[in-house]
């Protein structure tokens, strides 16, 4: 299989010959990451300004680019305070939804703008939670405000956080994928860094994410010491939930089980998605990957006809069902793998979470 260059800059190890071809790369991530540190220091120095809501806001964030789990850690986050008596508000960037929609994407009630304007993320979170608020825009100040004067909140989860230095965090919760972990340590464009590595010591708390067994991650954790020794680490999971239809039904997990399956998806770990269903009982029988938050067409849909006569049954993500959803999908025995997001020291993250509400 032909892999794309986004899944080359995700390999921790590059034979000499890819490295070769990635130097054009290299030379435009100078630029970068000077741009990156300077813009840091004009915020630390107070030349850029940081403005405050007068809730507490914690941020979920990464510093490298792809599917960390920050959406799946946003929704057991909202979910884990609501449960303590801490109603929130998202504050999403909202990526990709078209502009002019304007910011709300839920009430908390009702979902109120489509995924092409919302964002497939947004869109996903809101049909999932009840309850919480969910606004979308640049201006994630703005947004605040607007959600303090329309809902009872008490705090924000700042979606995609780390690098929005405009606003004030409480707290930052840094995602980190413990099997991709840094790449092989580059920045943007040639590696799968968004900041210089000495910017991990803006988090106040790790999460490593994907981590079937925390004692598999000493030594990416050992680099996060390195740099920064007195932010506690904490390892999550991700537990298969059950199986969505199309129409929103909900089906069992044991469905599908000894069945072959076509596993789709357009995210930027496709190999882990196919180890989930596998866990799940499912026999992968064919993969068709798509780059990451892709846009599902026509001819996709038509490319995706040829392939299930393989399979018995599609079986996609639930962010990549939101955008299958704008297609006609009626000839196709299509489902999405619900999954929950499970933090191994679950009451310990907590107490380190409630912290801030204590200000």
């Amino acid at each position: 299989m032909t892999l794309r260059l986004d899944q080359i800059l995700y390999q921790k190890e590059k034979p000499l010959g890819k490295r070769i071809l990635l130097f054009p790369l290299y030379l435009l991530s100078l630029p970068y990451g000077w741009a990156v540190r300077t813009r840091t220091f004009l915020y630390s120095l107070g030349l850029l300004k940081t403005k405050r809501l007068p809730r507490p806001v914690i941020s979920v964030g990464n510093i490298t680019v792809g599917g960390t789990g920050k959406t799946p850690l946003v929704i057991a986050l909202s979910e884990g305070l609501m449960e303590r008596g801490i109603p929130t508000a998202i504050l999403s960037r909202g990526y990709r939804g078209k502009k002019g929609s304007g910011p709300l994407v839920t009430d908390g009630q009702r979902v109120l703008l489509s995924p092409e304007e919302s964002g497939d993320e947004p869109f996903l979170m809101a049909s999932v939670l009840k309850g919480i608020p969910i606004l979308i825009g640049k201006d994630r100040l703005k947004n605040g405000e607007m959600a303090l004067d329309r809902f009872p909140v008490l705090g924000f989860l700042l979606d995609d956080g780390f690098q929005h230095l405009p606003l004030h965090r409480d707290l930052n919760v840094l995602l980190i994928d413990s099997q991709i972990g840094f790449g092989d340590g580059h920045l943007l464009p040639r590696g799968i860094l968004r900041e210089p590595l000495s910017h991990l010591r803006g988090a106040d708390l790790f999460l490593m994410t994907k981590a079937e067994d925390p004692e598999a991650c000493q030594s990416l954790e050992s680099t996060l010491r390195e740099i920064h020794p007195s932010a506690p680490i904490f390892h999550s999971h991700y537990e298969p939930a059950g199986l969505i239809r199309p129409d929103g039904k909900f089906e069992p997990l044991h469905l599908l089980k000894g069945t072959k399956v076509l596993a789709l998806s357009g995210i930027a770990n496709p190999v882990y998605f196919s180890s989930l269903l596998r866990k799940c009982g499912m026999e992968v029988a064919v993969e068709m990957i798509f780059p990451d938050h892709h846009l599902y067409t026509a001819q996709d849909l038509t490319s995706i006809l040829g392939k299930v006569k393989e399979a018995d049954w599609i079986v996609t993500t639930e962010k990549d069902m939101v955008k299958l959803k704008r297609l006609p999908l009626d000839p196709l025995p299509l489902l999405s793998l619900r999954i929950e997001m499970k933090i191994w020291e679950e009451e310990e993250f907590y107490k380190r979470v409630m912290k801030v509400f204590e200000l």
